[in-house]
């Protein structure tokens, strides 16, 4: 990409939307490490860069989504526009989960092939792999077994997006390319304890437990105004009254543990959406030989064995106990953490192979407690979660 490409971010408000933005716009610091930059084109700022809110154009849209293509033809679009959520949304609602990402994807595609666009990047999760999947996950693990059953609605969506990118890259010579990140956590994190996953919700419980040991109403409420409303059983955790409003609430119990869902055994990967936004840029700068070697693995030609799917982590994972303990260390809570091993573990362990990634020449440089003192610093802005 040359620094005046016209690049479209499809999902620029959301977790690395917001992130690729934020890459786009602005020139690495030589002190962010080898991962970051991927050739002379890749360093920023961009100049000609798309968005458009979801209020400007309903990406579920197949007719809007063809006007906006063929009045802005952009250059290359980077797909980050999604539906997404933890264990509990995703278990309540796949109807939604499945039919937004689907519409999603298939509009922005194929559009995008309509318009000639050069490359794009498409973005999936490491919930495409299977539930039982051989670790660490190596992207031929795809569709080797079943899927999670609590969010395989959303997976589906996502291994049809790869395969819709692979079809257009075998019928059309199109060059669309998958990343699938671990689980991702950073600045414009989603902190709605209804649908959030699994590290926000641990900074903000922790900040909320923090709080009522304080005996701080009135930054409860502040949180609240922040970032959305607080569940009746974190009410109950913090001692407020279920079913109340906190300006009628009076007690606080300063002796609030942290409730973790699960055993707290399971293992999990986390890399900072900044890396991953860096982790993008530098897959669609890859010079065009070292790109073909994405798009087709095993192969000079585009490939009919292997999908264009590269994953994007970084290499170490940690259970969700030790998570707990570190976001406890960062956040200031003193109290207690419970398990609660009457609620769902989810996989047992998700950790990705980033072999492949790292063979082309990026590794992620922000280390999870740096990272997680940066999402809790952004938290404490009270900007509210997209």
């Amino acid at each position: 990409m040359n620094l005046s490409s016209k690049i479209y971010v499809a999902g620029h408000r959301g977790l690395v939307g917001s992130a690729l933005m934020r890459r786009l716009t602005t020139i690495p610091s030589p002190s962010q490490g080898e991962g970051w930059g991927g050739g002379e084109s890749s360093n920023g700022p961009y100049t000609n860069i798309i968005t458009r809110t979801h209020t400007e154009l309903d990406l579920t849209d197949q007719q809007a989504v063809r006007a906006f293509f063929e009045k802005e033809q952009p250059e290359y679009v980077f797909l980050a526009a999604a539906k997404v959520g933890g264990i509990h949304a995703n278990n309540t609602y796949p109807a939604e989960f499945i039919q937004q990402n689907l519409a999603i994807q298939t509009n922005v595609i194929h559009e995008a092939w309509r318009n000639n666009v050069q490359r794009l990047l498409f973005l999936g999760s490491s919930c495409i792999y299977p539930k039982d999947c051989p670790q660490p996950i190596r992207e031929e693990y795809l569709l080797t077994g079943p899927l999670e059953p609590t969010n395989r609605a959303y997976a589906l969506a996502k291994i049809a997006g790869i395969e819709m990118c692979w079809s257009y890259n075998r019928q059309y010579g199109t060059r669309y390319i998958a990343a699938m990140p671990t689980n991702l956590y950073g600045p414009g994190d989603n902190y709605d304890l209804n649908n959030s996953h699994v590290l926000p919700a641990l900074i903000r419980k922790m900040h909320l437990a923090k709080l009522a040991m304080q005996g701080d109403l009135a930054g409860i409420m502040r949180d609240e105004a922040s970032h959305g409303s607080i569940p009746n059983d974190i009410k109950e955790m913090i001692g407020l009254h279920p079913n109340v409003p906190i300006t009628q609430s009076s007690a606080l119990d300063p002796r609030s543990p942290v409730i973790l869902w699960g055993t707290g055994t399971p293992r999990r990967e986390f890399l900072y959406s900044d890396d991953m936004a860096d982790a993008c840029l530098f897959l669609m700068n890859l010079p065009n030989e070292r790109f073909t070697s994405v798009l087709s693995p095993q192969s000079s030609v585009l490939s009919t064995d292997s999908p264009p799917l590269v994953n994007v982590g970084c290499g170490e994972d940690l259970s969700i106990r030790e998570l707990a303990e570190l976001v406890k260390d960062v956040v200031g809570f003193n109290g207690n953490l419970i398990l609660d091993s009457t609620k769902p573990d989810g996989t047992l362990r998700k950790l990705m192979d980033v072999s492949r990634l790292g063979q082309l020449g990026w590794h992620s440089h922000t280390a999870l407690k740096n990272g997680i003192e940066k999402a809790y610093s952004d938290f404490q802005s009270n900007r509210r979660g997209t």
